[in-house]
């Protein structure tokens, strides 16, 4: 193992807190691979920049030879993490979760070394505690220390519903922590309360409590709200070159010096650097976001990639021209009007009719570079035609024949 100086310096940086920091010291001076326990509950399709990164953390224990070890949440998915919500999270179907699960996976693998790697699903051990097993963990925490928690204080002062399904929730993530012998613990900063409920889970049980670190939330693309798949503000590790590139230049210039951190992986003191020069009329701040893009479309393409969505953004954005490879899709035959809601979500170009009904309206959708202002259109005006969609996707339709 490398010296404790020396792999402090490596997973330090981007860092929030380190919960008690002087432990973090000790357990890596102990010079045998650490056990480090990041769960992640699979409620959503995609892996977004803002859960990278955390993931990229967990890496930097890995390339010090420590086990990372992933816990796949397909028990505490259905039960729904409390964290920061104003309401009872409505519970997800079994079936629900494992799809996501399945979507996620492979997304999650290519962000981490291959070895050492555990991956776990916590329904192994939480799917079959008997009663008496629930029982004695509940014991493990007070009502009075629940209520502690700033967003079930403010639910229960204001007569809001607080499920006892959610008080749960953080007693079966600090179970997890127990069944596989967690030595530290990583998250991002809204998860402070429930790891350091897993301390406490631990003792309970006899094993030493793990060390808590925590990584700063990543603003999402719209500069306000954490980064999230409900909130639509987001990127997706699997979204292409072209997509990072142009999403990120949309971010507002407040969020960069955050974004060069923790979306970039940029040294805090560099980022620093950066925006001061760009304070001081040394950097342009548009130069600058390029500069963000570019690294942030690197980080999971390459830099040939990334230069490749700048040249796409500028053809799109600065020479209002078109993408070299549009695709195209059948014009359906026989239907006069068509709808457009139907013809794009079908061909899987929008998430659903009701995203192309509020594209419309917002005047987001043109066809032949002129926008649309009803569903329904001609099917003679169609065919041939490069339909754009948003300010990133476009297709031509061909093919149909007049009736």
């Amino acid at each position: 193992m490398r010296p404790v100086d020396e792999q402090l310096e490596h997973l330090l940086q981007g860092v929030d807190a380190v919960v008690p920091e002087a432990e973090l010291r000790e357990r890596l001076a102990i010079g045998r691979p650490l056990r480090v326990k990041f769960g992640v509950d699979p409620t959503a399709p995609d892996v977004t920049l803002g859960w990278a990164v955390v993931f990229r953390l967990l890496r930097r224990f890995q390339e010090l030879g420590h086990v990372a070890v992933l816990i796949l949440g397909d028990f505490t998915a259905q039960v729904g993490d409390p964290s920061g919500r104003s309401e009872t999270r409505q519970r997800l179907d079994a079936a629900v979760v494992d799809r996501y699960a399945s979507s996620c996976l492979d997304m999650i693998k290519g962000l981490l070394l291959p070895e050492p790697l555990e991956i776990r699903p916590n329904s192994e051990w939480l799917g079959s505690l008997s009663m008496g097993d629930v029982l004695e963990l509940t014991s493990a925490l007070t009502v009075a220390q629940i209520l502690e928690r700033g967003d079930f204080r403010d639910r229960f002062t204001e007569g809001r519903s607080i499920s006892l399904l959610e008080f749960m929730y953080p007693l079966l993530q600090g179970y997890d922590s127990v069944a596989v012998k967690a030595d530290i613990e990583l998250g991002g900063a809204d998860q402070l309360w429930n790891l350091m409920i897993g301390r406490q889970v631990q003792t309970r049980y006899g094993q030493p409590p793990q060390v808590v670190m925590t990584v700063p939330l990543l603003v999402g693309t719209d500069g306000v709200r954490k980064m999230s798949q409900s909130y639509g503000n987001y990127i997706s590790v699997r979204d292409s070159a072209e997509d990072m590139f142009g999403k990120t230049m949309s971010i507002p210039d407040e969020a960069m010096e955050e974004w060069l951190v923790l979306a970039a992986g940029r040294r805090e003191a560099d980022a620093a650097a950066v925006l001061a020069e760009v304070r001081g009329g040394i950097r342009h701040p548009g130069e600058t976001k390029r500069m963000l893009a570019r690294e942030v479309a690197s980080l999971y393409w390459g830099a040939e990639a990334a230069e490749a969505a700048e040249s796409a953004f500028d053809r799109l954005f600065r020479d209002k021209t078109q993408p070299d490879d549009v695709p195209t899709i059948p014009l359906p035959d026989g239907t006069d009007p068509v709808s457009l809601a139907v013809l794009l979500a079908g061909a899987a170009l929008v998430t659903s009719r009701s995203e192309v009904r509020r594209l419309i309206a917002q005047g987001a959708v043109r066809v032949g570079g002129r926008p649309v202002d009803a569903e329904h259109v001609p099917a003679a005006s169609l065919r041939g035609q490069v339909v754009q969609i948003g300010k990133r996707r476009f297709v031509r339709i061909e093919g149909g024949v007049d009736r």
